[in-house]
């Protein structure tokens, strides 16, 4: 049986509320759970020691009968001391879109030629005073 420690959602709509529930992965979000193993209420202050709620002793045991910890739950155990931390890393996440690059390469292409107007329209006047002196 694959077990994972997760979230189940409870509390009304727009006022979540989770329990923290030892359960057979293939049962629903909400659904039939093996042990409830603590609580987390998102709506506290990050400070706050209700937020998070957790029976460490029994997150111990299943972690030792082979139980998964959701990525969220993981990041939980970690804040806790109970996981060590884990390197993240998606590079993927900061590349830009297709648009982007190409909004991005429009408007260095448009900086450019305007760098090189403003070049040539600057040197021909810098050259007509130098000329009117010598013809003097």
């Amino acid at each position: 049986m694959a077990m994972k420690i997760r979230l189940a959602r409870g509390g009304s709509k727009k006022r979540p509320f989770y329990r923290i529930v030892a359960a057979d992965s293939r049962m629903p979000r909400d659904g039939r759970f093996i042990e409830k193993l603590g609580t987390y209420n998102p709506l506290l202050p990050k400070d706050s020691e209700e937020r998070v709620k957790m029976d460490m002793e029994r997150i111990q045991y299943w972690l030792g009968q082979g139980a998964q910890p959701t990525d969220r739950i993981a990041r939980m155990l970690e804040a806790a001391g109970t996981l060590p931390k884990k390197e993240r890393n998606n590079p993927e996440k900061a590349k830009p879109g297709k648009k982007a690059v190409e909004r991005a390469e429009e408007k260095a292409a448009k900086a450019a030629a305007a760098a090189e107007a403003a070049a040539a329209p600057a040197e021909a006047p810098a050259e007509a005073p130098a000329e009117e002196a010598a013809a003097e």
